[in-house]
């Protein structure tokens, strides 16, 4: 086997690696009075989100619309979520942003929703 040939695996390899995730599903008990289980999504991948994209907006649309900023989450590729206003689905309900951790290296993506 030549030499150009094991490279041109060796960098395929590494390319197809980069690519690999893993997601896990957690499920917990809602807090008392709430009308759903709440549902968290953590997503392993490889690198980090590029930068954050600088969003502006318009007044709220009426009275009890609160704003969801934008951010990148994973959908097999890093893919922008446009920010946008939103009512609460029910009383005392707190938007939790979408956000990323580090977690032994490796970089978590955890799904925001209301809680």
């Amino acid at each position: 086997m030549s030499v150009k040939a094991v490279f041109l695996a060796a960098s395929g390899a590494l390319l197809l690696g980069g690519c690999v995730y893993r997601e896990r599903v957690v499920y917990r008990q809602a807090p008392p009075g709430a009308p759903v289980t709440t549902t968290e999504q953590e997503v392993v991948v490889a690198g980090a989100p590029p930068a954050p994209l600088v969003e502006e907006y318009v007044l709220a649309p009426g009275p009890g619309f609160i704003w969801i900023g934008g951010a990148w989450i994973w959908r097999g590729h890093w893919e922008w979520e446009h920010g946008r206003w939103a009512r609460p689905p029910h009383r005392g309900a707190v938007w939790m942003p979408h956000h990323y951790v580090n977690r032994g290296g490796a970089h978590v993506f955890i799904r925001g929703g209301w809680r």
